[in-house]
This record gives C-alpha cells, structure tokens and sequence, in this order.
C-alpha cells in the first residue's frame, strides 16, 4: 500500500453512486478493492459490507473499524411536465445543485436499458425572468428540477417516484495534492479504512481487524448501530470526516487541512483509546490536529460507543472543506497518513490493552 494506490481508490469509490437506502454499487466496488487485504467479505441484512483481516492464533481481542459508504443525494418526489422534482436523501445544500449533472436510475417500463442510469441536469431559471424580491436568493429544495430531455410521455412511464437521483461529480486534480470531486463524504474514510488494512498487510498484528462499510449513516448511523451490536468488538475506531479552513469560517469551528487527521476528543470517545493514538502519532512524527467534540460528535461513533454494553471507541477524521455540497475537497496525503497512523496504532494493540483503559476513564 502506499499513497499512489491510495489516490487511485479514493478517485474510483467517489465516481460509483451509493445514496443512502441505495449503496450496492458502491459497495461492490469497495468490495473489489478490500478484498485482496482480507481473508472473507461479506454484507448483513442491512447492506453494509464486513471485511476481515485476521491477527494471531489466539487474538487478544477484535477491533472494529468503521467508516460510512453511504453518500448524499436526491431522490425523485414528483413527474410534471418532462421534469423531475426532487426531495433532500440525507443533508445536501439544494443551491450548490443548481448547474449540476445528475445520473437517474430509473425504475419503471423500459429501466433495464438504462443499467447506469440516465443523464439529467438540475437548470435555474434565468434571473431576468424571475420576481426582484428572488433574484439573488437560492432555490429551496422543492424548487429543483431534473432536465432529462426525455419526452414527457416516455418519463412518466421510465421514472417513478422514490427513485434515486446521485450527483454526476468529475474528479478534478488539483495543485498542493489537492482533490475536488463529489462524495468526499465519506469515500475518504472508507479509501482510509481500506489502506489501513493495506499496510497492516505487509505488518504482523495480533488482534482480529473487521472493517465495515456502514450503510445509512447521513440518515441516522443506522448502518453503525446493527454492525456494533452483531461484530460486539473489543474496540472501535470510526473514521469520518470533518470541516477544514475554509474562507468566511474562524478556527473554533474548522481544523487546519494537510495537517494530517484531526483526533476527536470528547464525551463520545474513550480518553485512554485517544491518548494511545496521540502517542502512537507522536512517536512515528505523524501528523495530527485535535478537535474537541462536546456533544454528540455525528458520526458512527457516536452509535457504536453505546452498542451492547458500551465499546471503548475514538474517531479520526479527514478534514475536507464544502461538506454536503455537490463538490467536496481535501488533501490526499490527509487519506494516506489516516490510514497509517490507524495501521500503526492496530500494530501496537496487545494483550494488555484492555485492561490498561479502565484506569483511563
């Protein structure tokens, strides 16, 4: 594993669609590229996808790591007219959609010609023909509309309402190592559990890894609270993102971006699970930043840390900036230097570990 693989993942897992309730073509794409660091894959009920990588004969314990695969989206409300309206799959802003691409996956007479999707575009209407008191004013998401050019008659049978509308991202490189594309959140999460499992490939680890792709996690970490309940693990780390420096934002709500990952601190996560990742951070001079969570940290962690009895749990988190618009950012070494440090403090875990915590808390 190294950064280059990293930076090819990361570009193949934010082109596949995956909306909330809708993730098997990401999944199956994730599938593909985890499983040549696994021993077995497999999806629960739910849809999210397990890979295991195993440790010793006799592991000390199982850690768990989570990152969410789910995207974002639209998701179609209504067909008037040859135009689609559309309601929110999860947080998306409507106005950074206007002026986007969109794929439709259709579901009605004729949708198996159309396997990926049809093309549709989210338009504006021209501001010379709108009222003075709008002009200057974003659309709300029941103003969208999809422009698929199809006839009116020949959509209103391929389309039905409830199916999925995913925004058509490129994936635009970017000086400074940068990388602008759609679904940042959380594809580079899942590409830094998947080069965590990388580099713990080519490393000896006693404990038992199952890194899940979660399902569901923008509408409700559903994915995460059935994995944590069925995997029970010793330990968790959930991986997400968080908001990087971005212009009209002070320092009290960002953290700096091509810092390395921002370790949560918080009541949701374990103290001694984050000193141990401080310290493993230190010692190997990978870069980090803290980010103090006072509250419900919004992310898997946030279910899984009360699963079954309670699971000792932290969070790492890649910083991007423009969340839940229809095009994120983020620095690619911040992905790679995730998954180090998260395949460093694996590497480190033994049979004392467990015990060490109580006096942590």
């Amino acid at each position: 594993m190294d950064k280059n693989k990293i930076a090819d993942i990361l570009k193949t897992l934010t082109q596949t669609d995956g909306l909330s309730g809708r993730e098997a073509p990401v999944a199956a794409a994730i599938q593909a590229a985890v499983a040549p660091y696994c021993e077995t894959t497999q999806r629960d009920a739910l849809g999210s996808l397990f890979a295991l990588q195993p440790g010793s004969v006799n592991p000390p314990g199982r850690v768990m790591i989570a990152a969410h695969m789910d995207e974002i989206g639209l998701v179609v409300t209504k067909i008037e007219g040859g135009f689609l309206h559309v309601g929110r799959v999860g947080g998306i802003v409507p106005l950074s959609c206007v002026g986007q691409e969109v794929t439709v996956y259709p579901s009605g007479a004729g949708a198996e010609a159309y396997p990926d999707g049809i093309h549709g575009y989210i338009g504006e209407r021209p501001p010379h023909l709108k009222a003075d008191k709008d002009n200057g004013k974003g659309p709300n998401v029941g103003e969208l509309r999809v422009d698929t050019g199809i006839a009116p008659q020949v959509l209103d049978a391929l389309v039905r309402v409830g199916d999925p509308v995913a925004i058509r991202g490129g994936y635009l490189e970017l000086l400074g190592g940068r990388v602008a594309t759609k679904a940042l959140d959380n594809r580079a999460s899942v590409t830094a559990m998947i080069g965590t499992l990388g580099y713990l490939a080519e490393a000896r680890h006693a404990w038992d890894i199952v890194a899940v792709a979660t399902v569901q996690e923008e509408v409700g970490l559903k994915g995460a609270a059935t994995s944590a309940y069925g995997i029970a693990p010793d330990l968790a780390i959930a991986i997400d993102v968080t908001f990087a420096d971005t212009p009209g934002l002070d320092d009290t709500q960002t953290v700096e971006m091509d810092k390395g990952p921002a370790i949560g601190w918080g009541p949701n996560l374990h103290p001694g699970v984050v000193k141990q990742l401080r310290t493993v951070a230190d010692a190997l001079e990978i870069p980090y930043v803290n980010e103090v969570l006072p509250g419900n940290s919004g992310t898997d962690a946030w279910a899984i840390q009360v699963a079954r009895a309670g699971i000792p749990t932290a969070l790492l988190s890649i910083p991007i900036r423009y969340m839940h618009s229809a095009t994120e950012m983020l620095a690619v070494a911040d992905v790679d230097r995730t998954a180090r440090l998260l395949a460093a403090f694996i590497a480190r875990l033994d049979a004392d570990f467990l015990d060490s915590l109580v006096d942590e808390v």
